[in-house]
């Protein structure tokens, strides 16, 4: 047994049994172990953005870590914008990276990096294995940190450790620290301040507050004190659509989303951080509260959240039946008809999602409209890319099919955020995942567009204009996803749009929609 046969065997006794992997020569050593573990289920992808991407996909639906394999230095630089996404998820991995056999190190071959050093910016937690002895305790290690709280891990692993003689493990399984407790006092304080401004409190939910229970939960404490319930503006992952409470999204644009917490004077935060602006803006402020609101965190990432928010609603005498109100059916409005357009695509999507399907959005402008009509969709799963790397959708909606086989996954993408990691059709096509990827074809980067308006340029030169559309040539999204395996069709009106996703809703194999807005 080495070293290598080490590493697979505490990954799955603590059941990391997904591995997204892109190798190279220092890693084929553990390549071989896997070989020698069929309950690993393997998945190649075509570039190391695809690989993170899709971990961080996997661990959202899953609230469990994936291992990652990447090859050096280098190619774990390649999957660093992916694992800012997945650190700002707060959501669990571990990567392994390869590196040469530690004697080879001091000859300064062409891969050796500061593995570290990079390795060190989007990771909560990096260890470099010492040698074959420090295998099993360095990756039970990895698996706790990944969990206690949630977040991203990496492992380096030199080649000499993995191909090292090691003994059997007799314990393989980590032990998890406990989840902290409640701090009662703090429940106390909150409530009093709830009391003390009726109508003028906002809560913001994120993570395990953000799904179903715990949306109910805070729904009652919502409709008992007339607090209002707020996401933040990127949403890792939130249980949507009929019969849930549907909190409010805060929106991107700083204006409107100073204009939405304007009134609140008590902002309380459970599992989440204080919305701020996405950038600094000349002569507006960083924060979306207004001065004089006061902020307060119920209970932060890695603490029970559902539990701290039933202790709140219990401190303030409000009953377990208490009624919520909750989304029912779609608002009466028109089916769209003609010329394709952004808002037809979100409207024809939220109508027809199947139940259970899990929504991936990448579309940053195109798709804004979706989240609100998601409240009236069938009960669903909903994720963002949470970093603002882009680059994450088609590697997430991957991630997400692998975790719930079982589940349509609805990859809403923008044309330019797909580029950046377009490889992982390929993926879905050789692991015949259940996709549908929906590209939103405007021939822009359309947020650019709007961020020199929102830095005070309203005119743009032939420069400029060359920086921000996607155009001369136009990208053929039908002909890219039938090179990468994945059938696919072009729609330029609404009614051709509507035929294409009952057609692709229909069948379970991946499929794509090239919406020309």
């Amino acid at each position: 047994m080495n070293g290598a046969d080490v590493l697979c065997d505490v990954l799955l006794a603590n059941d990391v049994n997904v591995c997204f992997a892109n190798p190279g020569t220092s890693e084929m050593h553990f390549v071989a172990a896997l070989d020698r573990k069929p309950q690993m289920r393997c998945v190649l992808g075509l570039f190391e953005g695809v690989v993170t991407g899709a971990a961080d996909g996997y661990a959202r639906m899953t609230d469990r870590p994936a291992a990652t394999l990447l090859h050096t230095g280098p190619g774990l630089a390649n999957g660093l914008a992916n694992m800012h996404n997945a650190r700002r998820a707060r959501v669990p991995m571990i990567n392994i990276v390869g590196d040469h056999a530690s004697y080879h190190l001091p000859l300064d071959a062409p891969l050796t990096s500061d593995i570290e050093g990079l390795a060190a910016p989007m990771s909560n937690w990096v260890h470099r294995i010492a040698g074959p002895a420090d295998i099993a305790p360095a990756a039970q290690a990895a698996f706790r940190a990944s969990l206690r709280p949630p977040g991203v891990t990496t492992l380096i692993l030199p080649a000499d450790a993995a191909w090292g003689d090691a003994s059997p493990v007799r314990s393989a399984k980590a032990v998890l620290a406990p989840t902290p407790a409640i701090d009662m006092d703090g429940v106390r304080r909150i409530a009093e301040a709830v009391r003390a401004a009726p109508g003028r409190v906002g809560m913001v939910l994120r993570g395990l507050a953000a799904r179903e229970g715990a949306l109910e939960i805070a729904g009652q404490i919502s409709a008992a004190s007339g607090g209002r319930l707020f996401s933040e503006v990127l949403i890792a992952r939130m249980q949507r659509g009929r019969g849930r409470v549907a909190p409010t999204r805060i929106p991107y644009p700083i204006d409107a989303a100073r204009t939405l917490l304007d009134d609140i004077d008590v902002l309380i935060l459970v599992g989440a951080k204080e919305p701020v602006a996405f950038f600094a803006y000349p002569g507006k402020p960083g924060r979306l509260v207004r001065d004089g609101c006061a902020v307060v965190t119920l209970a932060a990432h890695g603490e029970d959240l559902k539990a701290a928010l039933a202790a709140l609603r219990d401190e303030l005498g409000i009953k377990p039946s208490q009624p919520v109100s909750v989304a029912s059916a779609f608002p009466d409005e028109p089916t769209p008809r003609g010329r394709l357009t952004d808002d037809a695509v979100a409207l024809s999507v939220a109508r027809k999602l199947p139940e259970n399907a899990i929504v991936c959005d990448e579309a940053v402008t195109s798709a804004r409209r979706y989240f609100a009509l998601s409240a009236f969709a069938a009960p669903h799963d909903y994720m963002m890319g949470t970093g603002g790397s882009i680059g994450g959708g088609i590697p997430m909606a991957t991630g997400a099919a692998i975790a719930c086989p079982g589940r349509k996954v609805v990859n809403l993408e923008a044309d330019g955020s797909g580029m950046y990691t377009v490889q992982g059709l390929w993926t879905q096509a050789r692991e015949k995942l259940d996709v549908v990827t929906i590209v939103f074809s405007n021939r822009s980067y359309a947020i650019l567009h709007g961020e020199m308006r929102n830095v005070g340029v309203n005119a743009i030169g032939e420069n400029a204009r060359r920086m921000l559309d996607l155009d001369q040539p136009a990208l053929d999204w039908v002909s890219l996803a039938n090179g990468m395996g994945v059938e696919a069709a072009r729609a330029d009106t609404c009614e051709r749009f509507d035929a294409l996703l009952e057609s692709a809703l229909s069948r379970p194999r991946p499929f794509l929609i090239e919406a020309v807005l």
